[in-house]
């Protein structure tokens, strides 16, 4: 029995655009003018067909409608299948299966983690795209990302198992549809820096699934640097933090990416799969990632050990002495030449200073970044004076 489309919102929510890339993809190529709005589109052994170019007509709903019934016929597919592809033709597709299911269902709490995870994932590497990726992310804070994720749309489930689909930002054609035809293997290139964001975001997906599923099998394999050498690839930890709630307690999930049919690309369709015994191994990739993450707005009071200042420069560097996490460490900071004289004043006087910034690790190294005297503590107690240390000329 063959399922037809009725619903005129329905009809309408697919684009010119995916039924001109559909066209095209299925063997018709794009003839003269129809009217105003409109292209004829023939092929061989297939009927003639009207595709408008714009959705603003009074009969829209209409005329989807029966290229719908066109293409399936000429498919030998039903009519939702071929809907299901012209909607989210204009989109690129990412596609999470979990769970075997007989009848397609799926518990309640399971499936709001499952959704939930989606957005997280999605969220993550849209908040990558900036030119510095990062370890971590305040996911909430970046515009930019929070933007995209408002965009992103959650498309229908499919039966058999569990599958949730997430539908991009709409993708921007590569170029007009006569150039299209004309160059059929013009493509969106891999290294295509003009490429609109909704794209690059999908790009930055998979190339992050990969990385991460490649890290998960070199840290099994004793590579203990497997993830932070791919921060540059999308890998943080709210990636890592996304795929273990996707993963949830499913034995295995998979990540499927497609592309949207109007705006081709050079990359494969995509599929990355995890298990849930990779579940342990982002979960401390992630712990690890936030370890090592900079953390804003510090305060840090200690003893200046060392002093360095190049003669030809005002600003210094100063090694502090000081308490991270409980544990003695010393802290490198740049500072100023008003704050670099107060470090060496505090220094001489054996007093305590607080210096205050942004403070990230690099391997066993701490660095405070932007950072600033906030106070001398002043104590005459012999027991809190530092020991001796010197400034060092450049």
């Amino acid at each position: 029995m063959q399922a037809t489309i009725h619903d005129r919102e329905a009809l309408k929510a697919i684009s010119p655009a995916a039924l001109a890339a559909y066209a095209r993809s299925a063997g018709w190529q794009r003839g003269e003018i129809y009217r105003v709005h409109s292209h004829v589109y023939a092929g061989q052994d297939r009927p003639e067909i009207i595709v408008p170019r714009t959705d603003h007509l009074g009969d829209y709903a209409t005329v989807v409608s029966t290229l719908i019934k066109v293409f399936a016929q000429v498919a030998d597919q039903d009519e939702l299948t071929i809907y299901r592809s012209l909607v989210t033709g204009d989109r690129d597709v990412v596609r999470i299966r979990v769970a075997d299911s007989d009848d397609g269902s799926l518990g309640l709490n399971e499936g709001v983690d499952l959704v939930g995870g989606a957005r997280d994932l999605i969220q993550s590497v849209a908040c990558s795209l900036d030119n510095n990726p990062q370890p971590v992310y305040r996911a909430g804070a970046n515009q930019k990302a929070k933007s995209l994720l408002e965009q992103v749309r959650l498309g229908q489930t499919h039966q058999g198992s569990f599958v949730i689909t997430v539908l991009t930002p709409v993708v921007p054609p590569l170029v007009q549809p006569l150039q299209q035809e004309l160059f059929p293997d013009l493509s969106d290139d891999l290294g295509d820096e003009d490429a609109p964001i909704q794209r690059k975001m999908t790009r930055r997906l998979v190339e992050a699934l990969k990385a991460a599923r490649e890290s998960t099998e070199k840290t099994m394999a004793g590579d203990t640097d497997a993830f932070a050498n791919r921060v540059e690839n999308g890998v943080s930890a709210n990636l890592c933090d996304a795929l273990v709630r996707l993963i949830g307690p499913f034995p295995k999930m998979d990540v499927g990416v497609s592309w949207a049919q109007t705006r081709l690309s050079s990359l494969p369709e995509a599929l990355v799969q995890f298990g849930r015994t990779d579940s342990p191994i982002l979960q401390e990739a992630a712990r690890r990632f936030r370890d090592r993450a900079p953390r804003e707005g510090v305060h840090l009071p200690g003893f200046v050990q060392l002093l360095k200042r190049p003669e030809t420069k005002d600003d210094g560097t100063v090694h502090l002495t000081t308490h991270i996490d409980g544990k003695q460490q010393a802290v490198t900071a740049i500072l100023e030449q008003s704050d670099y004289g107060r470090a060496l004043q505090a220094h001489k006087d054996k007093a305590m200073v607080v210096l205050t910034g942004d403070m990230e690790r690099k391997g066993q190294r701490w660095r405070l970044l932007n950072a600033q005297v906030e106070g001398v503590l002043r104590n005459d107690s012999e027991e809190e004076v530092a020991p001796e240390g010197e400034e060092l000329a450049g």
